[in-house]
Parts: C-alpha cells; sequence; structure tokens
C-alpha cells in the first residue's frame, strides 16, 4: 500500500513509540488521527504533528468497549474510509506472581494482572474488531498492525505483560486467516527493549541487567519501530507474521 494520503489510525500515539509512528507516517504522506486517553496529551501531539501533514486526534480509553465504538464513529465523521490502524496503547504493571520476604508470603493482585489484559489484550481486541466491522463495510480493505513484544515468550516479572502480548500475537494470526477474504492483511510487531518514557520508569538494576542482554548492547529507538510498522503497511504480501525487532535478543 502507497501511504500517502491514506488514513491510519493509531491508538496511544500522544507519546512515546506511537508518537513515533505517528511522525514517521505523517512525514511519508500518511494522514493520521492520533489516539489516546490523556486529551491534553492528544493535544499537544497534534499541534507538534500538523506541521509535517494532516492530522487530527481523537480521546479514549481503549479498554472500554463504549469509548472505542464512540472513537471510530468519531473518525466516521471525519473520515470516509480506513486504510490501516496501529494498536499500539498498552501499559505496564510489572510484579512477580508470589513474592516470599521474612517468611511473609504475597500475591500479584488480581486488579494488576486485570489492568494489563484489560488495555493490552482486550484494547486491541476492541479496536481491531471495529477498525475491521470499518473496513468490510465501506468495503475498503486496510492493514491492522498489533503491537505485540518479545516478552509474548514469558518474561520474569511480567506475568499479566507476557500473557497480554502472547494473546496479542495469537489474535494476529487468526485475524489475518479470517480477513484475508476481505482483503484486510494484519500483522504485528515484537519490540525488544526501546528506550521509551515507560522503559525509563525502570529502576536502574533492571537496567543495566536488560542492556546487558541484549547482543548489540544497546536499546532501540522509537524509530526502529516506526519503520517496522511503515514495512508492513507499505508491504502488501505480508500477513499473519511477526516482525521481531530486538537486536537479536530472545528472551
Amino acid at each position: 500500500m502507497d501511504i500517502k494520503n491514506k488514513h491510519i489510525a493509531i491508538t496511544g500515539s500522544a507519546r512515546g513509540l506511537g508518537f513515533a509512528m505517528a511522525e514517521n507516517l505523517i512525514q511519508n504522506g500518511a494522514v493520521v488521527s492520533v489516539i489516546d486517553i490523556d486529551e491534553d496529551a492528544v493535544q499537544q501531539a497534534v499541534e507538534r504533528l500538523k506541521q509535517h501533514g494532516k492530522v487530527s486526534g481523537y480521546v479514549a480509553n481503549v479498554a472500554d468497549e463504549s469509548s472505542v465504538e464512540a472513537l471510530f464513529e468519531n473518525m466516521k465523521k471525519d473520515h470516509d474510509v480506513l486504510d490501516g490502524i496501529v494498536n499500539n496503547a498498552g501499559i505496564l504493571r510489572d510484579g512477580l506472581l508470589i513474592k516470599s520476604k521474612d517468611g511473609k508470603v504475597s500475591k500479584m493482585p488480581l486488579a494488576q494482572w486485570q489492568s494489563v489484559i484489560d488495555v493490552n489484550l482486550t484494547g486491541v481486541f476492541l479496536c481491531g474488531r471495529e477498525a475491521a466491522h470499518w473496513m468490510v463495510e465501506s468495503e475498503h480493505p486496510g492493514v491492522i498492525v498489533n503491537i505485540s513484544s518479545i516478552s509474548r515468550a514469558g518474561n520474569i516479572g511480567q506475568t499479566n505483560y507476557s500473557a497480554a502480548k502472547a494473546g496479542v500475537s495469537a489474535m494476529t494470526v487468526a485475524w489475518a486467516k479470517e480477513l484475508a477474504r476481505f482483503g484486510i492483511r494484519v500483522a504485528d510487531v515484537a519490540p525488544g527493549f526501546i528506550e521509551t518514557e515507560m522503559t525509563a520508569s525502570m529502576k536502574p538494576e533492571a537496567r543495566e541487567r536488560a542492556e546487558n542482554m541484549v547482543p548489540l548492547k544497546r536499546w532501540g529507538q522509537p524509530e526502529n519501530i516506526a519503520g517496522a510498522v511503515r514495512f508492513i503497511l507499505e508491504n502488501d504480501y505480508f500477513s499473519g507474521r511477526t516482525v521481531e525487532v530486538d537486536a537479536a535478543l530472545r528472551l
């Protein structure tokens, strides 16, 4: 797909990886819808991006069905079609399943598990479902790009995040097979350790351990992931697979 003048929506794009994706796509001619839960951040992102091209902003909670449905109704008022969506919105709530200290054993709270599943898995499902519905109903096939993670293989301290990202990759394959008859392609990107606001919150000792695990001995930049997303959008024969951008790191 030639992305010039194509409408691409990106969730969680007011900052971090999502913003880098939006910037990359706009600079290459796409029309981008910035979607985030933070209204002020959305407005700021739109102001920064509009110097590069066409952009509009929307506020939504991807984990809430009614909010997602309202989001798509609002986008339909401003855009005739949806050529692509990047399901990027995600959160971290890391923690061990069980912790034992001084003879006291504690458990990961259900709320800590559920909050990550709601945003990182259910949010992808809801936005992917609405995007596919719009594409099929309008008879205008497009591309769905999901953002997974190398943690989908299972990473210590990330029971919730790993489970959600594994689910995202599994949904990607299922959707690619289901939606192919409509001409819709679906694929995902699994980033390794990338420099973002979210990863900046890691404890210094955890960050050092992570850096030592990467064969290239450095973390990736948001632009590396943005380039992978654009590859999927532009390559018309790529579907049902994962692009791993992790500098040879395998968890």
